[in-house]
């Protein structure tokens, strides 16, 4: 018997929608298996933006699971859409992938080396390496094993039959432009100064076509050409009692006639499409993003035309866009599009999970592959020790509980999880000498050292990708081989003896905490007080002097004004080396 959740994850806004779609399951089909849905398009790299239209289902649907239901959560797999354009950036493609323009995705070649058959299974593959990662269970449904094999056959017999009906839903807006405000409002709701990933796109947002045609009236079906294998068909002429159809081809010439009851290769035009699988697998609920929710978008057109095919239009929550933090506007047809697989190389999949499943739908969000990735890590350790002693709110609590565990169990997690910008900068300092890493991150607690460098995997290696793949040269950091011995010489008293002091309580803070509380307590010391003392105890001017301080360090470990936490920079360095660049 189903469980409803009674706890304070009913706070988040996943449970909220896991209610509602529970009670609209039982209200549709009862008894039978909770239905969720997303679409991909694998026109190109899958990017972090059409990750949203699966994770928003999935967050719910594992809810459902964890309270006892069965549900499915249905990826289709838009490979049946035509290839577009041919995407900049993607390695092994050049200028003679134009000729596919019009085929099926699943009709074109794959990049040049990828071992995968076609196009799409080229692009689908990373995405489902990624979701096998993040947790994700679905049910994947090829469009093109659908249509081609016959699945649809009597819903594509229908819409032809119905295409008046469906022709004037679509007449109500194919004169209404989109008003000014509208558009205001739409260009507000985008992140600013980020990478946009327009999310929809993947779900046949990009082309919108109705199956408007000329003189013979108006069909909602597309044939792929039997000469060309392109969609640049038009319908001539239909007979709704033989199901005969006659199409002319405009890129190569080529017509004939078929019988529609018996052809399979073609497809209905994205806005019956869509609305036509929700009433063929009794889609209870599937998200959308910006552009598919505005009037006279596909989501709103299905409602309507979903009553055609005897469905009812899901409960559909509309998303926001995802953003990339430095990033150019970019969109999923092109390459060099930020994937989950690049994610995951550089952050855990509970961080990952953890930014979708924090945010409403319709907040727009930023995912990190600069600086700020090592933010967003301390804001992830810092919930997690609040969830460990119970002071996180529910809320907080709900999402953490979603990001590292799904109905099936908990995800694969690193042991030892050090401070993430730790990692960074002893990656960034040993540059890939493991011995050299093992040493310092043993030293940083004496206490408990670490025994293996595999302890601290996978987030080490997540953080040693980072900084090999996402920070300028210009921004590593290289130790000294010499002492400075101008600037040295250069120093007043002061200046002396803040290294002397130094230097002086090194071997006995040789540890992670113990560095720390050293280089902040120098000046402190300098200036007449307590290593101990706080920030509410001292004047203003004792900021100025542990940056000048710090300054001073950094110009003579690493010839630079910044870098790496000092005290991590002093482990990474080693105490002999430390006294001699500093001119002990």
């Amino acid at each position: 018997m189903p469980i409803v959740a009674q706890s304070a994850e009913t706070t988040d806004w996943v449970s909220r929608f896991a209610d509602e779609v529970i009670e609209e399951s039982e209200r549709r089909a009862p008894g039978k298996p909770v239905v969720v849905a997303s679409g991909l398009s694998p026109s190109g790299p899958i990017h972090l933006g059409n990750l949203r239209e699966v994770m928003t289902p999935h967050l719910v649907a594992d809810e459902i699971r964890r309270r006892g239901y069965q549900v499915r959560h249905l990826i289709s797999w838009d490979d049946y859409d035509r290839y577009r354009k041919v995407p900049a950036g993607i390695d092994g493609i050049d200028e003679s992938w134009a000729e596919h323009i019009g085929k099926p995705l699943t009709s074109v070649p794959a990049p040049k080396g990828s071992p995968h058959p076609n196009w799409a299974e080229h692009f689908k593959a990373a995405m489902i390496e990624s979701l096998a990662q993040l947790g994700v269970e679905f049910d994947g449904i090829s469009q093109t094993e659908q249509y081609t094999s016959g699945v649809y056959r009597e819903q594509i017999l229908h819409a032809m039959k119905h295409r008046q009906d469906i022709d004037a839903v679509l007449a109500q807006y194919r004169t209404k432009p989109k008003p000014a405000d509208q558009k205001k409002q739409q260009a507000q709701q985008k992140p600013v100064d980020e990478a946009e990933l327009e999310a929809a796109e993947g779900s046949g947002a990009a082309e919108e076509d109705d199956g408007s045609s000329g003189s013979a009236g108006y069909f909602p079906y597309k044939p792929y050409c039997g000469n060309c294998e392109k969609d640049l068909t038009t319908v001539t002429a239909y007979d709704d009692d033989s199901t005969e159809l006659t199409y002319s081809c405009t890129a190569c010439g080529f017509s004939e006639t078929v019988r529609l009851s018996e052809f399979n290769r073609g497809k209905l035009v994205w806005k019956v499409d869509w609305p036509m699988r929700w009433a063929y697998e009794g889609v209870i609920f599937e998200p959308s993003g910006v552009d598919h929710s505005s009037p006279g978008s596909s989501f709103q057109v299905g409602g309507q035309i979903v009553g055609i095919f005897g469905g009812k239009q899901p409960i559909g929550p509309m998303y926001a866009f995802v953003g990339i933090s430095g990033m150019a506007k970019m969109s999923s047809s092109r390459g060099g599009v930020p994937t989950p697989a690049d994610a995951l190389k550089i952050m855990e999949p509970q961080l990952l999970r953890w930014l979708y499943a924090r945010r409403r739908p319709n907040q727009s969000f930023k995912i990190a592959f600069d600086q700020e990735i090592q933010r967003l890590y301390d804001e992830w350790d810092r919930l997690d020790a609040k969830v460990a002693d119970g002071s996180a709110l529910p809320a907080d609590v709900a999402a953490h509980s979603r990001a590292v565990r799904t109905a099936a169990g908990e995800l694969p997690k690193t042991a030892r999880p050090l401070p993430y910008r730790t990692l960074a900068s002893v990656a960034d300092i040993t540059a890939g000498h493991e011995d050299q890493a093992l040493r310092i991150l043993s030293e940083l607690d004496p206490e408990q050292p670490l025994a293996s460098l595999d302890e601290a995997r996978p987030r080490y290696d997540k953080a040693e990708a980072w900084i090999n793949t996402h920070v300028p040269a210009d921004q590593r950091t290289i130790v000294r081989e010499e002492p400075d011995a101008e600037l040295l010489k250069s120093l007043d008293d002061a200046g002396r003896e803040s290294l002397r002091l130094l230097l002086d309580g090194l071997a006995e803070h040789w540890s992670l905490d113990g560095l720390t509380h050293l280089v902040y307590g120098v000046p402190k010391v300098q200036a007449g007080f307590s290593a101990d003392a706080t920030p509410k105890e001292l004047p203003p001017e004792i900021k100025t002097a542990q940056r000048s301080f710090f300054a001073l360090l950094y110009h003579l470990l690493v010839g630079r004004d910044t870098g790496p936490r000092l005290p991590t920079l002093l482990l990474a360095v080693g105490q002999e080396r430390v006294r001699r660049l500093l001119g002990a």
